[in-house]
């Protein structure tokens, strides 16, 4: 199954959709890839020490070479099959050779021409991705930092979930797995991009590599265009102080309600709908500020976190029964949700940054950057209706925005303006 549009010269695709992992391979995962770790190195110092040819040749003539090309593609696609079977993103124990069928593939596109100019300063030019790419999968191994499995933050947290996952049910997490997959791929494109496999810059868009959703009670819903006003985008943090001030004053109410809301929901096994709307708008109205705040979102947001206000939007499901036991844990519950939700925090600053240089520059947001930006914003939001015991689903971590399976969606709670607050 190709997760990734045919258009683009470096992309990933998945040829197996089996989440089972044997216990005991997984029990022993990095052990077993103690061979694949020591030849790995050593193919990249040949790549490494090939680099420098190649982008003299690519200056001079234009384009890569077929012959280096199919190297360091080859190298590229064995680099990714060590990173998915070490990640535990695929199960099968992957071949020393890079060679095509691994269940979790990257494919590359035979040589192009090149445009000289980006290739004579590819490297200052690939610094942005390299630094969000060090979040996401890679390990930032000086002047190498593709050539190694070693993963980055992002993926080094949820390897660990999903080691312990995987123990106790025999298989993976699908929403931790689409996250490992989503960071193989735009690791993939950072690699192609360093190793002058093609000029087109990585794209951090998650419909590129991450599969559906689940049919989850808290979803993200995109309104909003990518048009940014530049003037906005300069004072934006300054534009954003009263909401900061506000929303503080907000959280002091929602935690004194989010005490009665967890007294009664351990009685009656559900939060009562006017605590439940209360928490509702403010998690919402975070969740707005945020977008705004980080330039994922374009317009000013209102105060009092209606739904539907805002382009970029949270929709949350209306009260149902909820256990009692996840209920009374649901701190302890929480931890590892948390824990994931941390680096993706970071993740989300870097967002921010980019798109805010982007937007005063071009006018506009990077819609790549955008959408994994909502993707943060949706993770932390589940995670915070999770704790504040708007529901007991658990936050689901694929970065994908589009639930493409058929099927029917569950009510919505959709109040006026005046019933959210």
């Amino acid at each position: 199954m190709a997760v990734a549009p045919q258009d683009r010269p470096i992309r990933l695709v998945v040829r197996d959709g089996d989440l089972h992992r044997s216990r005991l391979t997984v029990f022993f995962r990095l052990l077993l890839a103690l061979p694949h770790l020591v030849w790995l190195i050593l193919w990249w110092i040949t790549a490494m020490l090939l680099v420098v040819v190649v982008w003299i040749v690519a200056i001079a003539l234009g384009r890569v070479p077929s012959p280096l090309h199919r190297y360091l593609a080859a190298y590229m696609r064995y680099a990714s099959h060590v990173r998915a079977y070490l990640l535990l993103a695929a199960n099968p124990f992957p071949g020393f050779v890079g060679r095509p069928g691994y269940p979790v593939e990257v494919v590359i596109d035979p040589p192009a021409r090149q445009r000289r100019l980006t290739v004579l300063f590819r490297y200052p030019l690939a610094l942005p991705a390299f630094v969000l790419s060090v979040w996401l999968v890679l390990f930032p191994v000086p002047f190498g930092y593709v050539a190694t499995a070693v993963p980055g933050m992002v993926a080094l947290v949820v390897a660990v979930f999903a080691w312990a996952a995987c123990l106790v049910l025999g298989r993976m997490p699908r929403g931790l797995n689409d996250l490992l997959v989503y960071g193989i791929g735009y690791g993939a494109q950072v690699a192609g991009y360093f190793w002058l496999l093609t000029d087109r810059y990585p794209n951090a868009d998650p419909e590129l590599a991450a599969r559906s959703l689940e049919l989850h009670p808290v979803r993200a819903v995109v309104r909003d265009g990518l048009e940014r006003s530049r003037l906005t985008v300069l004072f934006r943090l300054l534009l954003a102080l009263p909401h900061l001030f506000w929303l503080t004053l907000w959280g002091i109410a929602a935690l004194g309600a989010l005490i009665a809301a967890w007294a009664v929901a351990l009685v009656r096994g559900q939060v009562p709908g006017s605590l439940h709307r209360f928490l509702a708008a403010y998690i919402r109205y975070r969740a707005h500020v945020t977008a705004f705040i980080t330039v994922v979102g374009g317009p000013f947001p209102g105060f009092v976190g209606a739904a539907g206000s805002y382009p970029v939007d949270i929709e949350i499901h209306p009260p149902a029964r909820q256990h009692r036991a996840k209920t009374l844990f649901r701190l302890l519950l929480a931890l590892p949700a948390a824990v994931i939700a941390y680096p993706l925090g970071y993740v989300l600053l870097l967002v921010a940054v980019g798109s805010w240089i982007y937007s005063l520059v071009l006018g506009r947001a990077p819609q790549g950057l955008r959408n994994l930006g909502v993707a943060c914003i949706r993770y932390h939001t589940q995670l915070n209706t999770y704790l504040f015991l708007l529901t007991d689903h658990y936050p689901f971590a694929s970065p994908a925005l589009e639930d493409r399976r058929e099927a029917h969606a569950l009510p919505l709670a959709t109040p006026a303006l005046g019933e959210t607050f």
